[in-house]
């Protein structure tokens, strides 16, 4: 191996172990490998900023807008809301959910699909005492499947489209994948509505664990005369200097005091509720004038009022509260919320509140004002917000609402009989959103996910150093070699295998395009048609069911679902499995 090679090869590891071990922002990793690659000259300044100008990538910053568009529209929303209320049965509202699901992730971005139909989803379970565990892994799955048939399914196929057209091909075709993506979605649904939700776990939903645990997080001290603090305000009373507990909200008589300010006064009968660690209450019971509640336990629901409401939220990967306590952030300050709770791997947190270090996929309770979910629902820092006991009003769509529709379905239509490339089409129809005022600049500011954006664009420019290098080629020769004995078969499971492992443990985007410079190096020593490798890793790279991390939308529904990370072991192990076979059986007659 030369210099360049072994610079690669300990950058990239080094990179693949931080992201397992989950050290920082995804975002912040790639970039620091990508730095290195440029600053030791393994890189040249243009190649490093290649992935920036791709146009996969820049599609999908589009696609981002337009899948906003149809997020805001609230048009998919009133109609599957009706469609699953048809259904007072288990196997009918799963298979209402999934195929519909499956097929509008072939044409829209698969995370808002998700983001919409979570809390649709636990509300409908919650009204029928089905456990919401029995739907939302299959919700992931059925989009991610459904993602495979079409171009724009997924940020991943326009990856690889953007890196065969930097090499060269023409890029996949709208429905090229269909070929494979249908017999594998339509495989899926059955195995998971057949077999599948056998292995799902029968979890209580958040809200019901809330329910039944709320006397271990929250405790309520009842403020009489002899208390000192009186009439002197929260900051005075140095009730905001507690250790282990902070003071979440004051009930008044009929008033609700929500969020409590340093500036507050505490007065003679004041409720004071109280989040955190409640072993940490034994100091404070001795507070003169401070009275332990020994009554029923605090319903979470008595903090209510007109204008505040209590919401669950999932830490997204791209949110800038990731490995940042909840102190730090000054999260109370900045989105006018009290934490209440945070779950992670299905348990909660016995730790003081504000001590905690946010990670992705956190699932917080939240007190929060009336207006939270409206200000917040396209902010990167949450993936999925539902309001605590019953969701939210879904208002009939608009006339831009049905125009967004007709704009999407006209793009269609002009990319499938090849008028205009994706990328024109839906720059077109960005355009048209803006002159017709669909979506405001201020609002594409937030359907974009930039951090997405940066880490795709930053991979790219890693996957040249492995070209480049001559990293791709040596191992491209030393996979080529052990499997060329064993027939085509053999490699194709084999650069399956190596992606969808990426895939699990990374993300994948990056598992792509770590992978198709390597899978393009096999084509060509082999003499073969490149395409045919090009689709093994692009669906290799989707085909995320056996972690929760390695896809997004898989990390949505964790939180919210109660799961733990052997259910997606248990579940998504056989269906990555039959989704293998599938796909290299038919890479095999179709393309070789």
């Amino acid at each position: 191996m030369s210099y360049e090679m072994i610079v690669v090869a300990v950058v990239v590891c080094g990179m693949i172990g931080t992201l397992i071990m989950d050290i920082a922002r995804p975002v912040i990793i790639v970039f620091t490998a990508l730095t290195i690659l440029l600053v030791t000259g393994i890189l040249k300044p243009e190649d490093a900023l290649a992935g920036f100008s791709n146009e996969g990538m820049l599609t999908i910053a589009l696609l981002f807008v337009i899948a906003g568009a149809m997020q805001k529209s609230g048009m998919i929303e009133v109609i599957m809301k009706g469609w699953l209320n048809k259904s007072n049965r288990f196997i009918g509202a799963m298979i209402r959910v999934l195929i519909p699901t499956s097929a509008l992730s072939a044409f829209f971005n698969n995370t808002p699909i998700v983001v919409t139909f979570t809390p649709m989803l636990k509300n409908w379970c919650e009204e029928h005492q089905i456990a919401p565990s029995k739907f939302l892994i299959p919700l992931s799955y059925a989009t991610i499947l459904g993602g495979t048939i079409t171009l724009m399914g997924t940020s991943t196929n326009l990856v690889v489209h953007g890196m065969l057209i930097d090499y060269g091909y023409d890029g996949f075709s709208l429905f090229q994948l269909a070929v494979i993506g249908i017999p594998i979605t339509v495989v899926g649904l059955i195995y998971l509505i057949v077999i599948g939700r056998h292995l799902l776990p029968d979890q209580k939903g958040f809200q019901q664990q809330v329910r039944i645990g709320a006397k271990e997080y929250m405790a309520e001290l009842i403020v009489d005369h002899s208390f000192p603090g009186i009439n002197q305000t929260v900051k005075e009373a140095r009730l905001k200097e507690l250790t282990g507990i902070y003071l979440l909200g004051i009930v008044r008589n009929k008033e609700r005091v929500f969020p409590v300010r340093s500036t507050t006064r505490i007065q003679a009968g004041d409720r004071l509720i109280f989040t955190g660690l409640i072993t940490a209450l034994t100091g404070v019971q001795v507070t003169k004038g401070l009275t332990l509640s020994m009554g029923k336990p605090i319903d979470v629901a008595e903090l209510k009022k007109a204008n505040s409401t209590i919401v669950e939220a999932v830490v997204s990967h791209q949110s800038s509260l990731v490995y940042q306590s909840i102190k730090q952030v000054k999260f109370r300050s900045l989105y006018d919320a009290g934490v209440i709770a945070v779950h992670r791997n299905n348990e909660q947190l016995q730790s003081k509140i504000g001590d905690i270090l946010l990670k992705p996929g956190d699932h917080l309770l939240l007190l929060a004002g009336a207006d939270f979910i409206d200000k917040y629902q396209q902010s990167e820092d949450f993936y999925v917000m539902m309001p605590f006991h019953r969701m939210h009003m879904v208002h009939r769509p608009s006339f831009k609402g049905w125009l967004t529709i007709l704009i999407f379905l006209i793009m269609i239509i002009l990319i499938t009989i090849g008028v205009l490339s994706m990328f024109k089409a839906m720059a077109i129809v960005v355009a048209v959103m803006l002159a017709m005022k669909v979506v405001t600049m201020e609002e594409i500011k937030k359907y974009i996910h930039f951090d997405v954006l940066v880490l795709i664009a930053c991979s790219f420019g890693i996957g040249i150093a492995t070209m480049k290098s001559g990293l791709a080629p040596w191992i491209a020769d030393g996979i080529v070699t052990v499997g060329k004995p064993l027939g085509l078969f053999t490699l194709l499971f084999l650069i399956y295998i190596v992606t969808n492992i990426f895939t699990e443990i990374i993300t994948n985007s990056a598992a792509a395009i770590l992978m198709i410079p390597i899978a393009f190096e096999m084509a060509e020593t082999l003499g073969l048609d490149p395409m045919g490798f090009a689709v093994t890793v692009t669906i290799a790279a989707s085909a995320s069911f056996i972690t929760p991390i390695g896809y997004q939308t898989n990390l949505i529904v964790y939180g919210p679902g109660s799961y733990t990370f052997k259910d997606y072991v248990k579940i998504g192990t056989p269906l990555s499995i039959l989704v293998m076979f599938i796909t290299v059986i038919i890479v095999y007659f179709w393309w070789f």
